[in-house]
């Protein structure tokens, strides 16, 4: 079975010379704090998809690809398998913190995400999976 192609984006923005990431709270509180993220569709590529599902969840209009930092395979929750391409993307949006209601559809129809930055990794426990390359943006 093909797996599925899942981007994740860690959004950076630098702040007082530091680079922050942007992670959000979801509204159903058990869904914890995350990255954004989604699923390329049949025929799109990665790239592409990052971006389009960066500004679908976020509401960021200005988003930028700055570079692949990992691509990986492994299981989800429900047992399938996943290809995850992590991407560092970056924006000179200046706002500290805000709520979107996500515009892609599927489940995530109604809900909302409140955004904010983090400034280290140790700053919030992400959900699992989510924090698997942020190193690689504060090791700089």
């Amino acid at each position: 079975m093909e797996p599925v192609w899942k981007v994740y984006g860690y959004i950076t923005r630098f702040y007082k010379e530091k680079p922050q990431v942007l992670v959000f709270q979801h509204s159903v509180p058990e869904a914890g704090i995350q990255i954004p993220k989604g699923t390329v569709n049949p025929g799109e590529d990665p790239l592409h998809a990052v971006v389009r599902e960066m500004v679908e969840e976020t509401g960021l209009t200005s988003v930028y690809v700055e570079k692949l930092l990992a691509v990986d395979t492994g299981m989800n929750t429900d047992s399938k398998q996943q290809k995850r391409y992590f991407y560092q993307l970056n924006t000179t949006e200046l706002k500290d913190n805000w709520a979107h209601h996500p515009i892609g559809g599927g489940e995530e129809r109604g809900l909302t995400f409140h955004f904010f930055w983090i400034s280290s990794e140790e700053e919030v426990r992400l959900i699992q999976g989510h924090g698997d390359y942020l190193h690689l943006i504060f090791a700089k």
